[in-house]
C-alpha cells in the first residue's frame, strides 16, 4: 500500500507557512466539532499515524505546528522541510534527505571501517 501524498505548504495571509487545505475537510471537521468531536477527541481515535499525519495536512495545519505533533517523525517532517526549503517535489526532497543522510554515514563509518579492513581511510576510496 502507497503512503498518502504531501500535500503542498503555502504561505498564508498572515505569512505563516501552513499546508494547503482542504475546503471539504475543514469542512467536515467544523460540523464534527459542533457535534462534539473535535481535535483533541480525533486525535484519541485508533487511526494510523499516516491517517493522522494527513489529515493534519488537510486541515491547513502549520508547518510549525505539525513538527510537535505526536503522529510526526522526524522523518516525516524532514522531507515536509526539504520541500519547501528546496522548492521540491515530494519525492525529490525524500531523495535529498536519504542523500544527505547517506553522506553522513559515509563521513560517521570511514574511521572503523578503515579499522576493521586494516586500511587506511584513504584507501576506501568513495566508500
Amino acid at each position: 500500500m502507497h503512503e498518502h501524498p504531501t500535500q503542498p505548504v503555502v504561505r498564508d495571509p498572515n505569512g505563516v507557512l501552513r499546508f494547503k487545505p482542504n475546503a471539504i475537510v475543514q469542512h467536515l471537521l467544523e460540523v464534527a466539532s459542533k457535534a462534539g468531536c473535535g481535535l483533541n477527541e480525533l486525535a484519541l481515535l485508533k487511526f494510523s499515524q499516516e491517517d493522522h499525519r494527513q489529515f493534519a495536512q488537510l486541515i491547513g495545519y502549520s508547518l510549525s505546528g505539525y513538527g510537535d505533533l505526536s503522529c510526526v517523525d522526524g522523518e516525516s517532517y524532514r522531507f515536509v522541510e526539504a520541500m519547501v526549503e528546496k522548492g521540491t517535489s515530494e519525492q525529490e526532497a525524500k531523495i535529498a534527505v536519504f542523500a544527505g543522510e547517506l553522506r553522513e554515514l559515509r563521513r560517521v563509518l570511514r574511521e572503523p571501517m578503515a579499522r576493521l579492513f586494516g586500511v587506511h581511510p584513504d584507501d576506501l576510496g568513495d566508500f
